[in-house]
């Protein structure tokens, strides 16, 4: 593995900014400003670090379907103990569990790198995606407020985007949205993996409630923009109930939701191990039959992810939510 300096060196604008506040190792961060703890976010560190690029290339070999991603944050304070990014904190030498969780990296200049980069004459204004990795609408954008300078910098230059979120703050820049879709494409996403809140607190301690997400898919319909809801993860054994999955798909429904896909659990290295922690504290008998579903690795078995696409497919077809997907499951070489 990389050390931690070697990672960010690259995103860095040349300073090393010594702070006695920061985490041991991380005193000297390239590019840091400064580390901050509030009141109002208690148990949660940002380091807010200048970046030098802000458009992230996917390589070639991924099969998702935009060649373009933006994380103005690294870590989420939503907790998902499911959520596939956390290995990328052991490329900072955080660990991949509370770390990031509570360990926020901010890239406080983003939007004006951003700014620059697609008015660069060689741009050729290929789809962007946000919220593939961290969530950009997680609660430090209510104090950071990066997104709507990046939602200018995208529609300045009429590159399309699409946003991936479970953050209810992306309602306050629903007007600037629209203004985008008129000078380019944009898609806008809801991630709601159930509708079950006991569940969902244990689960995914720091995100708006279902009932929230679905209201927000309300509001982004009502703003005249498209919205695609990701159902997933699906839990096997735990959410993938026929009745369980029904509930959850009519309730996107009638939410307004203009497509939708369902998606089985994936466990890749940092999140499997945190995940597979939780599942031991809350539901122990099921740790030997995950063991048996993922024994081939990050990916459930693939009977089981046919069998839940045969359940589901009728039911998106009957609620006219099967329409092509603008997210699929990441694949194994994407980041």
């Amino acid at each position: 593995m990389f050390s931690w300096s070697m990672r960010w060196a690259g995103q860095s604008v040349g300073n090393v900014v010594s702070d006695a506040a920061a985490l041991p190792g991380l005193e000297e961060m390239p590019g840091l400003v400064r580390t901050v703890r509030t009141p109002e976010f208690a148990g949660v560190t940002f380091h807010e670090v200048m970046a030098r690029s802000a458009l992230n290339h996917v390589p070639a070999t991924s099969d998702v379907p935009f060649r373009w991603t933006i994380n103005p944050y690294r870590g989420c304070t939503h907790g998902c103990v499911y959520c596939f990014a956390r290995q990328t904190h052991s490329y900072l030498d955080l660990d991949t569990g509370a770390d990031f969780d509570a360990e926020i990296v901010v890239k406080v200049n983003v939007a004006e790198v951003l700014a620059r980069e697609v008015a660069r004459p060689s741009w050729g204004r290929e789809a962007v995606a946000l919220g593939t990795n961290t969530d950009p609408y997680q609660r430090a954008e209510g104090r950071y407020r990066l997104m709507p300078g990046i939602i200018e910098a995208l529609a300045g230059s009429a590159t399309p985007f699409s946003i991936l979120t479970k953050g209810t703050t992306l309602r306050r820049d629903l007007s600037l949205l629209a203004e985008a879709a008129s000078r380019a494409p944009v898609m806008m996403g809801v991630s709601l993996a159930l509708l079950d809140e006991t569940v969902q607190e244990t689960l995914e301690p720091g995100t708006p409630s279902p009932r929230a997400r679905l209201e927000l898919v309300r509001s982004i319909r009502a703003a005249g923009l498209p919205c695609q809801v990701l159902i997933a993860p699906v839990l096997p054994l735990l959410t993938d109930r026929d009745d369980d999955l029904e509930r959850v798909i009519t309730a996107v429904a009638e939410a307004g939701a203009t497509s939708a896909s369902v998606m089985a659990l994936h466990l890749r290295p940092g999140a499997r191990e945190w995940f597979l922690r939780w599942l031991g504290e809350q539901h122990p008998e099921l740790v030997e039959p995950y063991s048996e579903l993922y024994r081939g690795g990050s990916y459930v078995l693939k009977s089981y992810a046919s069998d839940l696409a045969e359940r589901t497919r009728p039911l998106l077809r009957r609620f006219g939510l099967n329409r092509p997907s603008a997210w699929r499951q990441p694949s194994r070489d994407s980041s």
